[in-house]
């Protein structure tokens, strides 16, 4: 079937006949919700790779998890904090040397294939593994996948590797792609990473640089009340600005991740018919921090690192570039993570005076320009907190005499930039804390990521020490003995600085209050949306 273009008239077309209904109350059992309907969503960004099974980052999750599904999702009231998806069920060995996972019975692939344990091996051992960046820690020690029947799925480790990581980490690096189109291919380049076939509950239609991405109804989906909605459009607004503008003359129905600027959100919650929500991001905790390329000989000596760490105004960072949606961090482990979070680490106050102290009695001298010598800074582009942040760390590091220069970048460039050619000296980042310290943090400071895997330490650094505490807390079976590792690594990476931790935050999803079912889970925003759905 050929595929209609969709033009920029046509979406304001599709979108205002949506648009025109009533205001009531806006959630539905899933079993209720209304069918039909085009959505229509604010994206400011295009991922250079689509696929989550290799880049496992919610700028990615944002449109593939919508068409790529993972062997469980997160939930508030499930087991173990989980709903099934792939996976029906999941059961570690008391050894810690397997995980056995029974699998969905009658599901199909987008192509009409069938999904079967094969697929799920195949994934774990061809792409989870070698290739995604979070995976690779996750399942470092992961030998074989045994699959004794196309619904079982048996994954076996060399070392013990605790169960509740693998547990922690199903919803963020298990997205299962189909063997039978990636088995023979080079997987990292392979035009199926940006041409999605999946298993849920929508198809990859189409993507219109510059414009939008186009998913449509998945007919033939595993949960038969489900999808809800026809199409899903993803429109690429990379002006975060125009986000708020959009929804209020009805061109969008929804913009998650705080696409709305926080200094708009008071002024947009007063408009009739759009409602602001803060829940939906519980298992998505972003952090602030300053990656730091450790190969620049000024960036390697700890007392400078010590010295920009005291240069940062964490209270006026919160108070003004987050308007107070954020807290100060203390280190690598978010408050809000109370199983793994120590407050015992070394602190650093705001304190210019000591900062420059430091860098004189470290021979750092400041020259007749004022400055002792110069950095390239790059702010990460995807939002406009961490675009705010590098104008004001450039002035921050000015007041200490050090000549920071900004170089921005769009999302592609600045990946590569900093995580593939290491052009960076400091860069601002916003990583996400996904509930457990293995899955998408300590890769942010141990050593030996190959270069290219984005969101890890292509910093240069290395540290035996935190190298063997994280390398120990992999393989720890024992809760309470793995917290403690933990808490040690915390203790560690806050004295020696690998990066400096800044902020931590969570985001807003602003909707046209048309939209229903939205934020029922954890990870909303980067979950299937198989039951949101339009009033009509």
């Amino acid at each position: 079937m050929t595929i209609p273009e969709i033009s920029r008239r046509t979406l304001m077309k599709g979108t205002a006949l949506l648009l025109a209904s009533t205001a009531l109350a806006r959630q539905a059992l899933a079993q209720d919700a209304p069918k039909g309907g085009r959505l229509i969503v604010a994206a400011d960004s295009e991922p250079k790779n689509l696929n989550p099974a290799i880049v496992a980052s919610n700028g990615v999750f944002f449109v593939a998890s919508k068409v790529i599904e993972p062997l469980a999702e997160a939930s508030f009231d499930g087991k173990d904090g989980l709903s099934p998806r792939l996976a029906t069920s999941w059961e570690g060995s008391a050894d810690g040397l397997s995980v056995t996972f029974k699998l969905r019975d009658g599901v199909t692939w987008h192509d009409g294939k069938p999904f079967t344990s094969v697929d799920v091996a195949f994934s774990a051992l061809n792409v989870w593994k070698p290739l995604q960046n979070l995976g690779r820690l996750v399942f470092a020690n992961l030998e074989a996948v045994d699959t004794p029947d196309d619904y079982t799925a048996i994954f076996r480790f060399s070392k013990p590797t605790p169960f509740q990581l693998i547990r922690n980490a199903l919803p963020v690096v298990t997205s299962v792609v189909a063997k039978h189109i990636f088995d023979g291919t080079d997987i990292a380049t392979n035009p199926a990473n940006n041409t999605l076939v999946g298993t849920g509950p929508f198809k990859f239609a189409e993507h219109k640089p510059g414009e939008y991405y186009r998913l449509t109804r998945n007919e033939n989906y595993w949960d038969k009340d489900q999808p809800k909605l026809d199409e899903i459009v993803f429109r690429v607004l990379p002006d975060r600005g125009s986000a708020g503008s959009a929804l209020e003359a009805e061109e969008i129905q929804l913009a998650a991740f705080s696409a709305v600027p926080l200094a708009d959100l008071d002024r947009i919650s007063k408009v009739a018919g759009i409602k602001v929500i803060s829940k939906g991001y519980e298992a998505l905790t972003y952090q602030l921090v300053v990656e730091i390329n450790h190969r620049r000989k000024e960036l390697a000596d700890l007392r400078v690192r010590q010295a920009i760490a005291h240069a940062i105004d964490k209270k006026f960072v919160v108070d003004t570039i987050f308007l107070g949606y954020a807290a100060a961090s203390t280190g690598p482990v978010p408050k809000n993570a109370p199983e793994f979070y120590t407050s015992d680490v070394a602190t650093y106050d705001f304190n210019p005076g000591a900062a420059n102290d430091i860098l004189d009695k470290a021979g750092y001298t400041k020259g007749p320009d004022g400055n002792r010598f110069t950095l390239k800074l790059r702010p990460a582009p995807y939002f406009n907190e961490t675009r705010q942040f590098g104008d004001y760390l450039r002035q921050a590091l000015a007041a200490i005499g050090i000549n920071a220069e900004i170089v921005n970048a769009d999302a592609a460039a600045h990946l590569k930039a900093v995580y593939t050619d290491h052009d960076f000296d400091l860069a601002v980042g916003p990583p996400v804390f996904r509930g457990d310290p293995a899955i998408s943090t300590t890769i942010l400071v141990q050593s030996g990521t190959p270069d290219g895997v984005p969101f890890s330490n292509q910093g240069g650094y290395a540290n035996p020490e935190l190298d063997k505490i994280i390398q120990q807390a992999s393989e720890t079976i024992d809760t309470a003995a793995r917290t403690e590792l933990y808490r040690k690594f915390q203790q560690l990476a806050v004295a020696d600085l690998p990066l400096i931790n800044v902020a931590e935050w969570g985001f807003i999803t602003v909707a046209r209050d048309t939209v229903l079912n939205v934020s029922n889970n954890p990870r909303w925003a980067v979950s299937n949306w198989g039951d949101t759905a339009l009033q009509s």
